[in-house]
């Protein structure tokens, strides 16, 4: 049966967490050069950054800015925890820092062509919902050329939670029980599409960002499944739709 298939972008289709990763080292790496003599720990380093970065992400959205904003922010708690003066070079070294996760290569998971183009070609409405800087995911967009999948149905939100996501199905034709949402984010994908009655698809990642993981408080009500590998998600959903069919299952 023709389903609609609704893909997130980061850490579903392609590479995020790990270059955001690699820049917070670089940035716990400076931070311990400069406050040496206060020694603090990578950790409470870290763990400060992680604090401020999710409460900035909960106001904002996704802004680009927000990312470096919080290096920035991280750094004049320190600052002023342990009385060292705040230097203007060193803010802008931060901020650059920050900034440059997005000029990082758009680097697709195994084996996403494969999957988008097997469920296209098998007749399934494709649909890509992604949240972010407009223009820096299509930015990805367009040097993965995704409108080969999913053509004018793409749709990029700042804020990306269960009143964007009611939002956009109540603009298109969507039918409840043959949409689903298919992502990384317990909190931005998974948790929205069961509480608007979709079937989802968790694609459980080895690095994952704190502010994505939260308890799953809503009940399915259609299908539930947890992947790893996007070459698992067309066999799962006919498995699935199969398992509908058989009577007594």
């Amino acid at each position: 049966m023709k389903q609609t298939l609704l893909f997130d972008l980061d850490d579903t289709l392609i590479y995020c967490n790990k270059y955001f990763n690699l820049t917070l080292e670089q940035f716990a790496d400076t931070m311990l050069d400069w406050f040496s003599s206060d020694s603090p720990s990578r950790a409470a380093i870290l763990d400060k950054h992680t604090e401020i970065d999710i409460a900035g992400v909960k106001v904002l959205g996704f802004q680009s800015e927000h990312f470096p904003q919080s290096f920035l922010d991280t750094y004049r708690y320190f600052s002023e925890l342990y009385g060292r003066d705040q230097d203007s070079a060193e803010q802008k070294l931060l901020w650059d820092l920050g900034i440059s996760v997005y000029e990082h290569e758009v680097e697709p998971y195994p084996h996403m062509e494969e999957t988008l183009s097997f469920l296209r070609d098998s007749g399934h409405d494709l649909h890509l919902y992604t949240g972010g800087d407009p223009v820096i995911q299509r930015r990805k967009i367009e040097r993965l050329q995704l409108e080969r999948y999913f053509e004018d149905r793409i749709y990029v939100r700042m804020h990306k939670n269960t009143d964007a996501l009611k939002e956009i199905l109540t603009e298109g034709s969507f039918e409840q029980g043959r949409t689903w949402m298919i992502g990384n984010s317990i909190r931005t994908d998974v948790v929205p599409a069961l509480e608007c009655g979709l079937n989802a698809i968790y694609m459980k990642r080895d690095q994952e960002w704190m502010f994505n993981m939260i308890p799953i408080d809503a009940a399915p009500q259609g299908a539930f499944l947890t992947l790893t590998d996007l070459s698992e998600v067309p066999p799962a959903i006919e498995r699935y739709l199969v398992s509908e069919k058989e009577p007594g299952v």
